[in-house]
């Protein structure tokens, strides 16, 4: 029952925020947040946005296959947020954009505008679905199950509970409800280590040091260039991820556009962007202590990362601490999932209205849209749960990822060049080009036994941004 009641009280809030959010709201309200969002609540908020339930869930986990090798990826990923909030965010506040792909269109052409929107439209639906799925299935585990309460009703009730408090305010909700989220999963994170650090009978200062000196918390590989955790793979990748999964990303954008000023949205991007780092080092950490207490318990360390948080929880079941690490652990989930599927939901409600219809003022087709796509969204996640393959996910997520090399590819030539293209050639370059992507991997792997890992999506922009160029021979400007 405790479980119930800090979600309940989770919920409540966020209800809270958002009748005082969705007061007097507008499309302009849902869409842009009447461009009033403080930059400083916008970047608070922004830290929880990005980080989804399965992050919370994964990454303590990679400690177990890579080390700490993923804060190399960290690093790269401030200086991609410098580039975007000094090349890009100047472009789109000129441009008074509510949508961002509005830009493919102004520079290359209609069909080079609505290729990019439906690329972002279906990765995005099918990504946040995945993410969303696996977290109801812990949430099923840990919460609904026990009140006997179907998966399907669970989904249902979830997504709904995300569509009541965004339906009205959209973005503006968002801003804040964020925040919140933000604020509720870095304190259950805090709280789990600060329990983890006092089961292995450890000060803070301690554990500190327990976990630099720890074998596992090795950050930097130089000396392996074939290696995906060589330094420079992973900080070039975590550039790119960066200039893609935020700077052409519609869900990431969104909110930055509703500071007030651009140098106010300049600098929300640059402190988040900083934030990341020792975020995943807390993360990272606790994967570092959590071995330590499967050691120390003489317990079996899991052959899943996913399972080691997990397992911990589970196994202290019978402690006296299971109710509060229990309650705090799906605390964590909700907020991570929630502030990354609600505002998944509202860009593509966005998306589809401003770009793929083209009426931003129509107030009827915008809630009638966001309640398809929650819908859809629903759908979706009852079908990964039907097939129940842990193969076809992975396949999902490879093709999410392989979706957004086109989208890399078209803004850079966009900004890099003044070259027009073949509009019309542009959504048969953006379908060939990652499968393109996919033949020269499987090839490579086959031949070489190497795979491409982050690389790939730079291989992926860098074959989009030549077959345009190509395009464009013969055209005039």
């Amino acid at each position: 029952m405790t479980i119930i009641a800090v979600v309940l009280g989770y919920f409540a809030l966020l209800f809270a925020f958002s009748r005082w959010t969705g007061r007097r709201a507008t499309n302009e309200t849902f869409y842009r947040a009447d461009r009033q969002s403080p930059w400083y609540m916008v970047a608070f908020g922004m830290v929880g946005a990005s980080i989804s339930g399965i992050t919370f869930v994964s990454v303590p986990g990679m400690v177990l296959t890579s080390q700490m090798n993923y804060l190399q990826t960290c690093m790269g990923f401030i200086l991609g947020y410098v580039v975007v909030a000094f090349v890009l965010l100047p472009l789109y506040y000129k441009l008074n954009l509510t949508s961002i792909y509005a830009y493919l269109g102004q520079r290359l052409g209609r069909r080079s505008h609505k290729t990019g929107s439906w690329f972002f439209l279906l990765s995005k639906m099918t990504g946040a679905a995945v993410r969303f799925y696996v977290v109801c299935i812990i949430l099923q585990r840990f919460v609904f199950e026990p009140l006997g309460i179907p998966f399907a009703l669970t989904t249902v009730l979830l997504v709904l509970l995300i569509w009541l408090y965004t339906r009205k305010g959209g973005i503006k909700t968002l801003v804040w409800t964020d925040s919140l989220q933000t604020l509720c999963l870095f304190s259950a994170l805090l709280i789990i280590i600060y329990k983890v650090v006092t089961d292995l009978n450890l000060t803070i200062g301690d554990a500190i040091n327990a976990v630099s000196g720890h074998e596992l918390s090795r950050v930097f590989v130089w000396d392996d260039w074939v290696s995906k955790q060589n330094f420079w793979k992973q900080f070039l990748s975590g550039v790119f991820i960066v200039l893609v999964m935020t700077g052409v990303d519609q869900d990431m954008m969104q909110k930055n556009l509703t500071c007030k000023t651009l140098r106010g949205a300049q600098k929300d991007m640059c402190t988040y962007g900083v934030a990341f780092l020792p975020a995943n080092l807390l993360f990272l950490s606790l994967g570092v202590l959590l071995v330590m207490w499967y050691q120390q318990q003489g317990l079996p360390i899991p052959a899943s990362g996913d399972d080691l948080l997990p397992g911990y929880i589970t196994a202290v079941a019978n402690s006296s601490f299971f109710t509060l690490h229990s309650s705090l652990f799906v605390l964590g989930i909700v907020a991570a999932s929630f502030s990354s599927a609600d505002s998944a939901l509202t860009s593509l409600t966005t998306i589809y209205c401003v770009d793929i219809v083209g009426q931003k003022d129509n107030e009827q087709l915008r809630k009638r849209t966001h309640l398809g796509m929650c819908a859809v969204f629903v759908l979706c996640i009852l079908f990964f749960k039907v097939v129940n393959s842990t193969s076809l996910i992975d396949a999902i997520y490879i093709i999410c990822g392989y979706t957004y090399g086109p989208l890399l590819g078209l803004f850079v030539y966009g900004l890099l060049t003044k070259r027009p293209v073949n509009d019309r050639l542009v959504p048969y370059i953006a379908v060939a080009s990652p499968l393109l992507c996919y033949a020269i991997d499987y090839g490579v792997g086959k031949t070489t036994g190497y795979h491409f890992g982050y690389e790939l999506l730079m291989l992926n922009g860098l074959i989009t941004f030549v077959g345009l160029y190509l395009s464009s021979k013969g055209q005039k400007d």
